[in-house]
């Protein structure tokens, strides 16, 4: 049976993505941390040829706008990467507050590992018009002035926005233009 009604179903068509923290641990707040993300981002698109069309790194989830041919697969080996990759850096920097949480928000069914970092599912919704498009990047955008942190998207460290203003953003992205 199904975890989620949310399901990628064509592969030609780019998804909006949301991967969040478990129980909303604020996880990205760790600079560090959001260059794992961010590292893990240019692996899918030089290795795995997954296209980047906007993202946005918040304190405790990020969403993506992503195509490849297999996304799913692509996004399950992003978060176990990452995951893997995050409990080694919080190991050793002795990150003992953020690991015990991580411990304590592992789910019963995972028994593979001592922490969960990820909340299962990525709650893909397809991409399949340009209007879609527009909109999800600006949601993408706006998700920090939205929560107050910034008043202009482009000051978000963490986010494509500047790379939509023609100007280089933290990493190289494939600009969608309508």
């Amino acid at each position: 049976m199904a975890r989620s009604n949310f399901k990628f179903y064509e592969s030609e068509y780019p998804y909006f993505l949301t991967c969040s923290v478990v129980d909303g641990i604020d996880l990205f707040s760790d600079p560090r941390i959001c260059e794992i993300i961010l590292k893990a981002f240019m692996h899918l698109q030089s290795k795995l040829n997954v296209k980047i069309y906007g993202f946005v790194i918040m304190h405790n989830h990020l969403h993506l706008v992503a195509e490849s041919i297999n996304l799913s697969e692509d996004i399950r080996k992003f978060k176990s990467f990452t995951a893997r990759e995050i409990v080694r850096y919080l190991e050793s920097a002795n990150r003992i507050v953020f690991l015990k949480r991580l411990k304590r928000g592992k789910r019963n069914h995972k028994i593979e590992s001592t922490y969960q970092i990820w909340e299962e599912g990525s709650y893909p919704k397809q991409v399949n018009s340009f209007k879609k498009m527009e909109s999800f990047i600006d949601y993408i955008h706006f998700n920090p002035v939205k929560a107050g942190f910034v008043n202009l998207p482009e000051h978000w460290r963490y986010s494509s926005a500047l790379n939509y203003l023609g100007k280089d953003g933290l990493i190289p992205i494939t600009l969608f233009s309508g």
